[in-house]
């Protein structure tokens, strides 16, 4: 898709919904070298990428220069730039993003089950390794099963997984489809957990049999989204979000080889705060309490799923 031209106004952002946090602190952690950021998006800018006409929600912009400034500040060695849904199944300004990149980064797009063959190789000669599944009610009207099953099995030979995005209370009904799907599996954001239930109850227990039982991957990710007590990552708060540690903890002991690390960036349709990104690195080690706990969430997994055989 091509920039709208000039005769077309932009969209305004949506009411309430906050920017991107500017001039994030410099964090006390320090990610280990070759450190992936395994969730992080780009929103247009919208005067070069249009923002899809059927959206839930308009963002204020955050391309691949903010983002890749971010990446620098931070530490980060390298970025997966998941699809937003602002964008649709338009997937022209995360690919552009991870063409960008150099080789330092990866893509997770959004197709339909139509997309052609050259399309797909398209994207996978970009650095395109994923597509993302959302079945998250606010965010998409429908999520048909049977054409997210065809999507599968047509990115499969490519040798890419498929990313879930769901809320905790719908795994139930979500798993039998998600066992069905022949590719490895990425979940966004510990499957959502409610963080006001027990960590040993049964709802987060069977999100962690889920994970067991099949070739599935964990985002500790998103702590901001999740935490109910908080305190923010604001304001200097190096122990934020402590209702959700528990979580991220016993996910991180108990698959320490498949536990994936991201920001989150731009952190689209947050209207409560906005969390500094400086702090949120400071999480890090209240999830991954060990120097090779560390380095497996933030190095070594990410690079075995997105860069296979290659050096780290």
């Amino acid at each position: 898709m091509g920039a709208p031209s000039p005769e077309t106004p932009l969209s305004l952002k949506t009411p309430g919904w906050l920017d991107w946090y500017e001039n994030p602190s410099e964090p006390e952690f320090r990610l280990p070298p070759g450190t992936v950021d395994t969730h992080c998006h780009v929103f247009g800018p919208q005067a070069e990428f249009p923002f899809a006409p059927e959206r839930k929600y308009t963002p204020c912009d955050g391309g691949s220069t903010e983002l890749f400034a971010l990446r620098d500040h931070l530490g980060i060695g390298r970025n997966i730039i998941v699809q937003a849904t602002c964008h649709g199944a338009d997937n022209s300004a995360m690919a552009d993003a991870v063409r960008a990149a150099d080789g330092r980064a990866r893509g997770i797009a959004t197709v339909r089950p139509d997309v052609s063959e050259n399309e797909l190789l398209d994207l996978h000669a970009a650095g395109v390794r994923g597509v993302r599944f959302n079945f998250v009610r606010r965010l998409v009207d429908t999520s048909p099963k049977d054409d997210l099953r065809t999507i599968a099995r047509r990115v499969a030979p490519l040798g890419w997984h498929v990313v879930l995005y769901f809320e905790s209370a719908d795994l139930p009904e979500l798993e039998g489809f998600f066992g069905s799907l022949p590719t490895p599996l990425v979940v966004d954001h510990m499957g959502r957990p409610d963080v006001t239930r027990p960590v040993d109850g049964p709802e987060f227990t069977r999100f962690l049999r889920f994970v067991e039982s099949g070739d599935v991957w964990v985002k500790v990710t998103c702590p901001e989204r999740l935490s109910v007590r908080g305190p923010a990552a604001l304001n200097g708060e190096r122990h934020a979000y402590t209702d959700v540690v528990p979580f991220g903890r016993r996910v991180v002991r108990e698959f320490p080889d498949r536990v994936l690390w991201g920001t989150d960036w731009p952190h689209p349709n947050l209207t409560d705060h906005m969390p500094d990104d400086g702090l949120l690195v400071d999480h890090v080690p209240h999830l991954a309490v060990t120097a090779e706990e560390q380095h497996k969430l933030l190095v070594a997994n990410p690079m075995s799923l997105y860069w296979p055989g290659e050096d780290f």
